[in-house]
């Protein structure tokens, strides 16, 4: 009763941070679970509905967990008795020695261990919780993954819209340069500008390159998120960017902490390491084990049931000295539950950073973009006003080019301001995220 009274128990570990305050900007919006279903866009909820099936690194990590869960059975066996069955038959010379002749044994033998202590259950607990940690660390790869393949998406999607704005541009300003030459003729035009011009559409040559290959790298790496080879050509119809919609609630702080997966899965290591703990303090206690054997025995194989034998034994082993080795491996299971508590504390400001950053980038984006949109339509206003004054004679062509140029890179940063702002929204996205059904179960 001593030694039971003495045993660790088994309770809930407390968040290791005081006074966990609430986020600074919350929004109304209730966040889904399959959190990408709020962009409303088709294409992306099918690319990851089958990623979920096809992805290779995902289904490894659920075999992982399949793993954990055999794991648990192999620790839970220690709770029965083990049997072993024997036989042997033998033919021994010479035959007219006492000893030759046929020789046939068959034999049973069990052993079971008393689990006084909880030492067994304790060691079960320790593994299913590590199952546990692993189910989180699946629901946690699923949700890296759908993050993953929606900012490939966009990300293709901009390089595909500022292929089509090089495009457009590289056109006008082979327009120009085709008007130019036409004015240098009768000495509106100076050689010189027309070299300023050629020299503009080289450069957006340049971003058309940039912008191709950009393009060719973000499908191969869409395809292979999708479980395919980078040679499989993948087909997507016309899309454009999705209109955000408001900001997601946050929730509370604590509610992030019992959603969120990884933290989930930090709290089960947290847990496996404080009945691993238990387990090491439970193997300095008495062992009470129990074996039975029974066995038929003869030179004859007909007469082998006629003679058996049988022994029953009950064993008590105490630790007496080892040298320190079981206090000192108490002492480092202990450690190791502190260096989890610690690790999980971590995870957790983390992931309160994580949702704060978002929220902070997202408002900031949208005025920046916002800002981005300004200038766009005031350098396309100014520009309307210099080719106007330019063709009177009252501004040289060096103003129109430059104006030109500013209003073209607007244009390509315009895009870029977008899908940054996207981005953002798919980082706050996955930062609330929880747990949702990847539709594998436990017979897949």
């Amino acid at each position: 009763m001593l030694f039971f009274s003495c045993s660790p128990k088994f309770s809930e570990i407390p968040l290791p941070i005081e006074d966990v305050k609430e986020f600074s900007i919350t929004g109304e919006r209730v966040l889904e679970d399959k959190w990408w279903m709020a962009f409303e866009d088709y294409q992306l909820n099918t690319l990851i509905d089958s990623a979920m099936q096809c992805n290779f690194d995902l289904a490894a990590t659920w075999q992982q967990f399949l793993a954990a869960q055999a794991a648990i059975s192999i620790e839970t066996s220690n709770l029965w008795p083990q049997i072993d069955a024997g036989a042997q038959t033998a033919e021994n010379f010479p035959l007219n020695d006492f000893t030759g002749g046929e020789n046939t044994q068959i034999g049973l033998s069990a052993s079971y261990e008393i689990d006084l202590w909880g030492r067994l259950r304790t060691a079960v607990q320790a593994e299913k919780f590590r199952a546990e940690a692993n189910l989180y660390d699946y629901r946690a790869a699923a949700i890296s993954l759908s993050a993953e393949i929606a900012t490939t998406w966009y990300e293709l999607l901009a390089a595909k819209k500022q292929l089509q704005i090089t495009d457009d541009q590289i056109q006008t300003n082979q327009d120009i340069i085709k008007l130019m030459r036409s004015r240098l003729v009768g000495g509106q035009i100076r050689s010189v500008d027309i070299l300023r011009q050629a020299q503009l559409l080289e450069s957006t040559k340049e971003q058309h390159i940039i912008y191709s290959t950009n393009l060719q790298i973000l499908e191969n790496r869409l395809a292979v998120l999708l479980g395919r080879q980078p040679q499989e050509s993948l087909v997507f119809p016309g899309h454009f960017f999705p209109n955000l919609p408001e900001l997601p609630a946050t929730g509370l702080s604590l509610e992030l902490v019992r959603r969120r997966p990884d933290l989930q899965q930090s709290y089960a290591v947290l847990l496996s390491a404080d009945r691993d703990m238990a387990a090491a303090v439970r193997n300095k206690y008495p062992r009470i084990s129990i074996n039975i054997d029974g066995q038929l025995r003869s030179n004859n194989f007909a007469n082998l049931f006629e003679n058996w034998a049988y022994s029953l034994a009950g064993n008590i082993l105490a630790p007496i000295f080892y040298g320190g080795q079981l206090q000192a491996e108490v002492e480092r299971a202990e450690a190791i539950k502190q260096q989890r508590l610690f690790e999980y504390g971590q995870t957790t400001l983390v992931a309160f950073q994580e949702v704060e950053d978002g929220l902070v980038q997202e408002v900031m984006q949208k005025k920046r973009t916002e800002n981005i949109n300004r200038q766009l339509e005031l350098s396309q206003k100014s520009n309307k006003q210099l080719r106007i004054e330019f063709l009177n004679g009252f501004s040289p062509y060096l103003d129109v080019l430059i104006g030109l140029n500013q209003e073209q890179q607007l244009r390509r940063d315009y895009v870029d301001a977008q899908l940054r702002q996207i981005l953002m929204r798919i980082r706050l996205y996955r930062a609330l995220a929880g747990s949702f059904d990847t539709g594998r179960t436990l017979e897949d």
